[in-house]
């Protein structure tokens, strides 16, 4: 299919008949790793919800946080802004510059 051939009209068409096959591949696909991972589960014995639930619990850690400042002397050194500050940043504080300076 020649895309450059189709009008405005035939691309938003088919863009949404793709959107709509995406979305019923996805649910199909979604099904059935749903039915494979409940054959699994109970290979071995349990129901999915008693594996999920397991799982759950175990999500509740906290993640680590996400770089939002990088020590312009060393790239490799950042820091998210949680916790304690690393020493660079007070490096930074004493040679007078400031963390906006630093952000990513």
């Amino acid at each position: 299919m020649d895309l450059n051939s189709l009008d405005r009209k035939e691309l938003v068409k088919l863009r949404v008949d793709v959107d709509r096959a995406l979305a019923t591949l996805d649910e199909r696909n979604r099904l059935a790793a749903l039915e494979a991972a409940q054959q699994a589960a109970s290979a071995y014995g349990f129901s999915l919800a008693q594996l999920t639930d397991e799982i759950s619990m175990l999500g509740n850690r906290r993640m680590p946080g996400v770089a939002r400042y990088r020590n312009p002397e060393n790239p490799d050194q950042t820091w998210s802004g949680r916790g304690r500050k690393p020493q660079w940043v007070h490096d930074l504080d004493a040679a007078g510059m400031t963390l906006e300076e630093c952000e990513l």
